[in-house]
């Protein structure tokens, strides 16, 4: 799977990919779609001047002037370093905005940081990827090129340098504890909205506890990433939920012109040229994340959400289906170790849970379009996973790759779906062959030989680069 070091930096980063959701979410809420955001209803004396309505009017009959600003709460020492007076204000009006909003208090020392286009572009190039080595990114793209979602000559290091210098408007980085605020032309709705969405992670950060309570350092992701993201998506998507409230609540005309301004004038060439699973793995955690938290908020406003961190997600099932949390929890899959069956030149790369999401995205986000199912089916064959574990083996010589996914569905109707789902798609990707064993299927291709088979509610998925690997793993997993 795609490394952590990456895979989760989305955490304290507000991109502008989060900006057009936002515009989205607010083309619904006055009355072009279905409403997104209900009303504020958080039982508390402390919050004030907060509407209780969603937007009902069109943008040229809204306020004109500015909504009276919430009194920033001053109970933390904030350093601010080259944030000009006019910005400061603007910045600290909306802090204080936000903590009545969220319901939270900022409560610990934190900076902001006015930083250039440059400084960006360096931090993203010396800091955000520093550690994450071209030998990497290289086995990054060999694994993720075996499930057929990136093509196999594909520079992932290199566009992921790009993506981030191209989309980060700001950013809130947990480990110095410092807000991050990219210069540019202003400081408008587009501006403003992303400086709530990350004051949002400042509180978040010091109510929850990012890398302690919340369990999201990197050690904690890679151990089980399916949890790590779940976790990921509550907090953005709970970030998307404030700016959204806060724009209804503080946004002015002028703040809603410069959105749909920026909106009709969006343009992410870096984004555009990716593969398309990549596009909708980065909306998850503040599309679906979105959709998770406001289930929640309907329910009881952020007290109710609030009690989500105290009994957090655990997996990606839970997010795309808010009903099911938290009692649908994974089911178990343990594999063996098999780099001794191997033989020599074979290590472990990686092993963890591909997920629900994973799972659809496998379906539906091929990069070649020819070999993606729709979204109804790939959806519902998805949909009725119950846990899995999945394994990667690189040969340290050749880069050849062998692949094992064991799931394990809620149902044996529940598998048979997905058998027949995964069996078109692989018609789609590979050219059927003679089965190895029977009751299985298998199909030859560039990536060498696939097996499949199911039994009742388990269905059992190999690739390796020959035969005679194939029938070694499978004879370690009937």
């Amino acid at each position: 799977m795609d490394s952590q070091k990456k895979k989760y930096i989305l955490l304290s980063c507000g991109v502008l990919l989060m900006v057009v959701i936002f515009c989205v979410a607010m083309a619904s809420i006055t009355g072009l779609g279905v409403s997104l955001i209900w009303p504020f209803s958080r039982s508390s004396s402390s919050v004030t001047e907060v509407v209780t309505e969603p937007f009902s009017s069109a943008p040229e009959t809204q306020a004109e002037t500015e909504a009276a600003p919430a009194e920033a709460t001053e109970t933390a020492v904030v350093s601010d370093r080259a944030f000009p007076a006019e910005l400061l204000e603007a910045a600290t009006t909306i802090e204080g905005q936000v903590q009545q909003l969220r319901g939270l208090t900022v409560m610990e020392d934190f900076d902001r940081e006015l930083i250039s286009e440059a400084d960006l572009e360096d931090k993203v190039k010396n800091d955000f990827f520093a550690d994450y080595t071209d030998e990497e990114a290289s086995e990054d793209t060999i694994v993720l090129s075996t499930l057929g979602l990136l093509p196999p000559e594909f520079d992932l290091k290199q566009w992921y340098t790009d993506l981030y210098s191209e989309q980060i408007a700001g950013f809130y980085d947990d480990e110095v504890k410092t807000m991050y605020v990219v210069q540019g032309e202003g400081f408008g709705g587009s501006e403003k909205t992303t400086y709530a969405h990350e004051y949002t992670h400042v509180l978040q950060d010091q109510a929850y506890g990012f890398d302690d309570r919340l369990d999201m350092s990197e050690e904690a992701c890679q151990a089980d990433s399916e949890k790590c993201a779940a976790i990921q998506a509550l907090v953005e998507g709970d970030a998307v939920t404030s700016e959204l409230l806060w724009f209804q609540n503080f946004g002015t005309k002028k703040d809603y012109a410069d959105l749909m301004e920026f909106y009709e004038s969006y343009e992410s060439p870096v984004l555009d040229s990716a593969p398309p699973y990549m596009e909708a793995d980065l909306y998850f955690p503040y599309d679906k994340g979105q959709v998770f938290v406001e289930a929640f908020y309907r329910q009881g406003g952020y007290e109710r959400v609030d009690e989500v961190y105290a009994n957090l997600p655990v997996s990606t099932e839970q997010i795309m289906h808010p009903e099911r949390y938290p009692d649908d929890t994974p089911i178990p899959v343990d594999l063996p170790d098999l780099t001794d069956t191997l033989g020599g030149g074979w290590f472990l790369y990686d092993q963890n849970v591909m997920g629900e999401w994973y799972t659809f995205l496998i379906l539906n986000k091929a990069y070649e379009q020819s070999w993606q199912l729709s979204e109804p089916t790939a959806g519902a064959a998805a949909e009725g996973w119950g846990g899995d574990a999945y394994a990667f083996y690189l040969n340290q010589d050749t880069d050849e790759v062998v692949f094992i996914l064991d799931y394990v569905w809620d149902t044996t109707s529940d598998a048979s779906e997905f058998t027949a789902a995964f069996k078109s798609y692989a018609n789609l990707r590979w050219d059927p062959s003679d089965s190895l064993m029977t009751g299985h299927s298998t199909w030859t291709g560039a990536d060498g030989m696939v097996d499949f088979f199911q039994n009742g509610s388990r269905t059992v998925w190999v690739m390796a680069p020959e035969a005679e690997l194939v029938e070694k793993v499978m004879s370690e997993l009937e």
